[in-house]
């Protein structure tokens, strides 16, 4: 099982976040404004996604974590010349930059067309979270602040009163203002007590810290990319830690997702989350559907772990269709108003949809040599992998190769396909190969009888040509075995032979019913096991059958494949 644990590990690093999705908006002036993207707008180019905004000239990313500052004077007027910044300009002069990416820092340089202000409004996908704090002190960062009931951000300090390093007295910070560069842009911040934190804008911290701080409450999720149940999960853990000296109220409230760009996956309805309590009575978990805002005290300096589970039986994910998509947010903020977090949330029905890759353990194998022992049990078991693809219409494909990646389509979407042709090649180094290799070469089969379903046989019959390169009569060193007489080629039968499998799975229904060791948890949604069989053809004068068991894992829940 060591090969699982590894592949799951693997592949964890492809999890695919899609669609629960905001809007923010961003007051910018003509001249050089600084804005904070908290969630990813990578869905768009920059001239699309700033296609509306004709005032918009230059685009500057910020990029902090580089091993050697370039920049030749001061960080807080741009250069294009370093590696501290990726530019897009309308004009074409920088092309660099071609997404705009979430918990990242931008410049923006408006035209003299924006009289007073520009009303920009960018959907984001939500993402948890996040801030690091870089030793040098360049730090150009935003946070995500709450408006209280006057409209106001919080005060710097009051904001920063658990992480003082960020505002303190030898700390210098800037803010944008618009117009050119010049000694009043980006202006200094003298008085934190009663200067206001802008939750859409940028700043400058010049302070030498180490650290993580983003916001007095440190939000924590048990996989770092959001509250992704997916096909199978069942349970996604939060912890929620006050850093501040006074108890927090933290209101939880489930949100409906804006509507995804045209170019993203449509969301079929939101999460159906619930809020899962231990009762210490029965010894077990009850689930209630969150419906309501609801609160939540946390302790001065001591941290609240909560555990949200998803009713699948909800009518509107029990009627979906099987590659249906849900997505929504769960929204956070503190009785004091200092933070506001959107947190994605999503989910697809619970179809057994996906790929699936295992090992047979061969254990018997009929022996048809005269005056040997009919016994057919092996003195030891031999592994064979298999590859099974389930897409969203329930038909499974047997695989002998199978590549994860980025695929050359429009949308240049995350997917497994049967050739690396359909892979987009500027993105080949990130993708990922698996393959069956006593297979013969890209094998692409469908079932003969049968489906993958828990409790139903499906089979497949592999064929192995006379004249296929890895048809084992086949020795291109040996004369007697190259399938030439001179220069022709022979017909099947002469030299070569065609090697027929045909290979039944049965899939067990539960746990209980698969063999021996198969555990409980996680079966039929990351696991199933059964038995298999197999009858050869070709080697011998007669069939060869073998026998054995199986285990199955999914390592991917997308229901698509790309096949030639």
């Amino acid at each position: 099982m060591r090969i699982f644990a590894f592949i799951l590990l693997f592949f964890g690093c492809w999890h695919i976040c899609q669609g629960q999705w905001f809007t923010e908006t961003y007051t910018l002036r003509s001249g050089w404004n600084a804005i904070y993207f908290h969630g990813d707008a990578s869905y768009a180019t920059p001239e699309v996604l700033f296609e509306d905004y004709p005032e918009v000239l230059e685009v500057w990313r910020w990029n902090s974590n580089i091993d050697e500052a370039q920049f030749t004077d001061t960080p807080l007027i741009p250069s294009s010349g370093t590696e501290e910044w990726t530019v897009w300009s309308r004009d074409g002069t920088y092309t660099g930059l071609t997404e705009m990416f979430g918990q990242n820092a931008y410049l923006i340089k408006c035209s003299t067309a924006v009289v007073d202000t520009l009303s920009m409004a960018i959907k984001q996908l939500a993402m948890p979270p996040s801030a690091t704090w870089v030793r040098s002190g360049a730090n150009l960062m935003g946070f995500p602040t709450a408006i209280d009931g006057s409209g106001n951000f919080p005060y710097f300090a009051n904001y920063f009163s658990t992480f003082p390093g960020a505002v303190a007295s030898n700390v210098r910070i800037y803010k944008y203002t618009g117009g050119d560069f010049s000694a009043t842009n980006p202006l200094q911040i003298f008085t934190t007590t009663t200067e206001r934190l802008d939750r859409t804008q940028a700043y400058w911290f010049d302070s030498e810290v180490v650290g993580d701080f983003y916001s007095p409450l440190k939000v924590s999720l048990s996989d770092s990319s959001g509250m992704h149940f997916g096909r199978m999960r069942s349970v996604v853990t939060m912890r929620l830690y006050n850093a501040e000296s006074t108890p927090m109220t933290v209101t939880i409230e489930p949100v409906d997702s804006v509507t995804a760009p045209v170019s993203e996956t449509a969301i079929t309805g939101s999460v159906p989350l619930t809020l899962r309590t231990y009762d210490t009575g029965s010894l077990s978990w009850t689930e209630s559907l969150i419906e309501q805002p609801f609160n939540q005290v946390v302790g001065p300096k001591s941290s609240v772990e909560l555990s949200f589970g998803i009713d699948r039986s909800a009518a509107s994910m029990a009627e979906g269709s099987s590659d249906a998509y849900f997505g929504s947010l769960l929204h956070l903020t503190d009785g004091g108003d200092l933070l506001d977090l959107y947190l994605p949330v999503s989910a697809q029905k619970n179809t057994m949809a996906g790929l699936w890759i295992g090992e047979v353990q061969v254990n018997s194998v009929e022996c048809k040599a005269a005056g040997y022992l009919t016994d057919t049990e092996t003195a030891s078991s031999y592994p064979l992998r298999y590859l099974f693809h389930l897409d969203d219409t329930g038909e499974s494909r047997l695989l002998s190769q199978v590549y994860l990646g980025v695929l050359d389509n429009s949308t240049k979407s995350y997917g497994i396909c049967t050739s690396e042709s359909s892979l987009a090649e500027s993105n080949l180094g990130e993708a990922a190969k698996l393959v069956a290799a006593h297979l013969p070469l890209d094998q692409v089969q469908t079932p003969t009888s049968g489906g993958f379903a828990l409790g139903s046989a499906m089979s497949y019959s592999v064929v192995t040509g006379f004249d296929s390169a890895t048809n084992p009569f086949v020795h291109q060193y040996h004369p007697d075995h190259d399938n030439f007489s001179g220069s022709s080629s022979l017909a099947a039968g002469e030299e070569s032979y065609d090697i027929s499998r045909n290979v039944t799975f049965t899939v067990a229904a539960t746990a209980d019913d698969a063999p021996d060791g198969t555990v409980s948890t996680g079966y039929g949604t990351r696991f199933v096991a059964g038995t298999y069989s197999e009858t050869i053809t070709g080697f011998h004068k007669e069939s060869i059958t073998a026998a054995g068991t199986f285990v199955l894992q999914r390592i991917s829940e997308i229901g698509s494949i790309t096949t030639p």
